[in-house]
């Protein structure tokens, strides 16, 4: 009887985790298409020049792609940044690539371009969204010649339910190859959620992996120099108001500052009032690498002005 509970058991936990992979995967397939060379349509990386001697790294966040940032680095080009925002390994591939890459690829990714960008250009700036802030504010904790840090949305915290996730990967994963993401919760505007190109699905182990980098980043986070600039919406549905200023506390660079960004999501750079955080990020970076700030008309032009603390 028990060998027999045994193997009603087993194949009821296979049963579940066939249905589960097979619907993950037919999901990802009806929204994003694979491309020749195995990235999804519009997930490219992004590289723009400029003639200032300035640049901007952009560091897009987990299960996404630099389809996030090309709203803001083009915003940033036609302010004199020459921009690059990458394709960190795994993501903008297909679900099962995501699945294998892990954080020590995103970083050393991370690393690899940075490095990069400092070879073509004399000045640098670090610019993340969500994880992608978590990967800069590691960077910058390691780069001191790094001359100003903007997070945006950055994710230096997990709620409970992921941490528990996170540790219990291993078991969780028994059953549940994938996980829904909600992502489509973390864009207001419903034009951009049609646009986005994020999976909308994890595993419980890519969660453990997020987990370590939020980790690494909390650890980085006070010995970070460069001004460090967070914006952040009181409407984030991944990280409430609350946590968000216990994470910018974790920062004791001498000069930083936290803007409150309202009618948004999680991902603030496509999302509605997207121009005002774009001022605020060149107007942070301006001030930091001697570039002109946007002019008075059009800091009266933008569609949300945040609010500071």
């Amino acid at each position: 009887m028990l060998i027999t509970a045994v193997v009603i058991i087993v194949a009821a936990v296979a049963a579940i985790r066939i249905r589960t992979r097979t619907r993950a995967l037919r999901t990802v397939a009806a929204r994003l298409s694979l491309g020749p060379d195995g990235v999804i349509v519009g997930a490219a990386p992004i590289d723009l020049p400029a003639a200032t001697g300035r640049a901007a790294l952009l560091l897009h966040g987990f299960g996404d792609t630099p389809q996030t940032l090309r709203y803001l680095a083009s915003y940033l080009q036609t302010h004199g940044w020459a921009v690059r925002a990458p394709l960190l390994p795994g993501h903008g591939r297909s679900l099962d690539e995501f699945s294998a890459s892990r954080v020590e690829d995103w970083v050393g990714c991370a690393r690899q371009e940075l490095d990069e960008l400092r070879s073509r250009y004399s000045t640098v700036s670090l610019v993340g969204l969500s994880m992608g802030g978590s990967l800069a504010t590691i960077l910058a904790a390691e780069a001191a010649d790094v001359r100003a840090v903007v997070l945006l949305a950055p994710y230096l915290s997990m709620p409970t339910r992921l941490r528990r996730a996170a540790a219990a990967h291993r078991l969780v994963g028994v059953v549940a190859p994938f996980l829904g993401g909600g992502g489509d919760r973390s864009i207001r505007d419903p034009d951009e959620v049609a646009q986005n190109l994020a999976y909308r699905y994890t595993t419980p182990r890519l969660v453990y992996e997020l987990s370590k980098v939020v980790a690494h980043a909390r650890r980085a986070a006070p010995t970070v120099t460069a001004p460090t600039l967070v914006i952040q919406s009181r409407q984030d549905n991944r990280i409430p108001p609350d946590a968000a200023e216990r994470a910018f506390a974790l920062f004791t660079a001498p000069e930083r500052r936290l803007i409150w960004t309202e009618g948004n999501g999680h991902v603030i750079t496509v999302d509605y009032g997207r121009q005002a955080v774009f001022a605020s990020v060149v107007e942070w970076l301006a001030a930091h690498t001697d570039v002109a700030t946007p002019s008075q008309s059009e800091r009266h032009a933008r569609t949300t002005t945040p609010s500071t603390s």
